[in-house]
């Protein structure tokens, strides 16, 4: 008899707990019900589906948001998806002060990044991202202006050597190796002369995504920072930092390099380990370069199809700088560049180095229409899709700067969100 009971108050306390299980599945089947998506086979969903060769998942996105809107759900397994490719959709996640959990795919770069401001989340993001505000004021990037245009003079000599050889060459490793040049100088302080050698330490680990490689590199880099900075203390040749508004400035004017910033905010934050600068140095040189390579790279083969538009980019330099082609960019110089600012824009709506943002929804969201999206699913913001809305951008495969005009960009809400959306400029939280 006490074997039955037993076995009766077992089966009941399961039978609770798969019922409370149950009740909340439908619950949130139910909210997800206005939304449309591809039919999903039970306890597989759509993973079928998505088990695609890379150059294929564009193709079936596409075929599903025309099929089904540009709010779709899909199952992965019994796990549900929101894909969003809608300005008013996209504005209430990403502007949202609370939906800042980033989905859990941003977990497999944290083996090579570690907790950086990439894929940190709550109070470590915010408390990370207020340490590093600093180190991106505008300023800064005037500062490393000596750095640009002495790493595209070696690019502009790259090119010269190519066009000699009179072949056909694939330019993004060569735009890839300038951009790793700059970034190294800039994050780290050190010269790493990759376009001249393109088989240094880092460009095998940045290929080969070693963690033993890069993180020893920076590491190491790190160690000698502190011992340079410890010895100038000792001799009393560290400058002062000059006390002006900018406050990013040597009285020397010597610029400061992003891992002497993380260093400079170290001394006055114990929780800040050597651990953490090197995730926040990683992440840095990570999308510092990866992401400019490929947005540079996809804008030069844009340019490339459209003689046109390369000429005006072309007269726009020449009224610029004139007969003085040698001399130094300025940044009043990049001031002037509207119409190359143009290019760079329509070059990013139609090739985001991001194509999609994804967020782990940490309560209900309620969208314009009503529809609720459900705490705890997550969302994927396809800008990819997104910029090519033909509603906000007519013709939208077609290439055409002149949608970034200035009389252009406040012509209307969605339009200003998707201009804003390449950029990661709005919001912040981004």
């Amino acid at each position: 008899m006490f074997w039955m009971w037993t076995i009766l108050l077992i089966s009941g306390l399961l039978s609770y707990l798969l019922l409370i299980k149950l009740s909340k599945r439908l619950a949130l089947l139910s909210k997800l019900a206005p939304i449309n998506g591809p039919p999903a086979l039970p306890f597989l969903g759509n993973a079928l589906d998505l088990n695609l060769a890379k150059r294929n998942v564009l193709h079936y996105l596409k075929r599903i948001l025309d099929g089904h809107g540009s709010r779709v759900k899909i199952f992965v397994g019994m796990q549900p998806y929101v894909l969003l490719a809608n300005a008013a959709d996209t504005e209430k996640i990403l502007a949202s002060p609370t939906q800042i959990e980033k989905s859990e795919d941003y977990g497999y770069l944290q083996d090579w990044l570690g907790l950086g401001l990439l894929t940190s989340r709550g109070e470590k993001w915010f408390h990370r991202r207020k340490q590093l505000t600093p180190s991106f004021h505008f300023k800064i990037l005037e500062g490393f202006l000596r750095v640009f245009n002495e790493q595209c003079l070696v690019f502009k000599g790259v090119l010269e050597r190519k066009m000699e050889e009179n072949i056909a060459f694939d330019i993004f490793p060569v735009i890839t190796h300038c951009a790793l040049d700059i970034i190294c100088e800039t994050a780290m302080g050190r010269k790493v002369f990759v376009q001249q050698k393109s088989d240094s330490e880092y460009v095998k680990a940045i290929y080969r995504l070693s963690e033993l490689i890069l993180h020893g590199f920076t590491d190491l880099v790190i160690r000698e920072r502190k011992q340079e900075r410890a010895e100038l203390m000792k001799e009393s040749l560290k400058e002062t930092i000059a006390k002006e508004e900018d406050g990013v400035y040597t009285s020397s004017k010597k610029k400061l390099a992003f891992l002497d910033l993380l260093l400079d905010a170290q001394e006055t934050d114990a929780n800040l380990t050597d651990n953490n600068v090197r995730e926040e140095t990683d992440t840095f040189m990570f999308e510092g370069h990866d992401t400019t390579s490929a947005a540079a790279s996809w804008i030069t083969f844009l340019l490339s199809l459209h003689p046109e538009y390369q000429a005006k980019v072309h007269q726009e330099l020449d009224d610029i700088f004139g007969s003085d082609r040698t001399r130094e960019v300025t940044m009043a110089d990049l001031a002037k560049m509207k119409y190359l600012e143009c290019c760079i824009k329509e070059g990013l709506r139609l090739f985001p180095s991001v194509p999609l943002i994804g967020r782990k929804l940490t309560k209900d969201q309620v969208l314009d229409d009503g529809v609720v999206l459900p705490q705890g699913i997550t969302i994927f913001c396809l800008l990819y899709f997104l910029h090519r809305d033909p509603k906000v951008f007519p013709n939208p495969e077609k290439f055409d700067p002149t949608r970034f005009a200035h009389e252009k960009e406040g012509s209307g809400r969605e339009a200003s969100i998707c201009i804003r959306c390449p950029f990661q400029q709005a919001p912040e939280t981004v």
